[in-house]
């Protein structure tokens, strides 16, 4: 598969073919996106900065696996509820182009609010 409507597919065939759309809502997919993000952050629990860029061959491949549950999950439960993920994707760049102005926000990690931006351009 090389894009995100290839896997759309195959995730609705895939939960099709066993009868699994029954479980498949929006509720139940986004704690299971929840539950596997979590799975991937107890791979880097306890680790520092530096180990946790620079993971052991299996403990990248364990990581690889749990981003791709995410991924999978996430694309399923935009299925579910009609939602283009790149359309989205795209609105939401262009509100942090507006709410992140570069110029203003370099080299610091603040919240948009700390900077006196409206809260308004979420």
């Amino acid at each position: 598969m090389q894009s995100l409507e290839e896997l759309r597919l195959y995730l609705r065939d895939f939960a099709k073919v066993r009868d699994w759309e029954q479980f498949h809502n929006p509720k139940n997919l986004c704690m299971a996106l929840s539950i596997e993000m979590a799975e991937a952050c107890e791979h880097f629990q306890w680790l520092s900065p530096e180990q946790a860029q620079n993971l052991a061959p299996q403990q990248r491949d364990a990581v690889a696996l749990e981003l791709a549950d995410i991924q999978m999950y996430l694309v399923r439960l935009a299925d579910q509820l009609g939602i283009d993920l790149w359309q989205a994707i795209n609105t939401k760049t262009q509100l942090n182009e507006a709410k992140y102005p570069a110029d203003l926000v370099r080299g610091k990690a603040a919240k948009y609010t700390a900077y006196g931006l409206d809260p308004q351009t979420k």
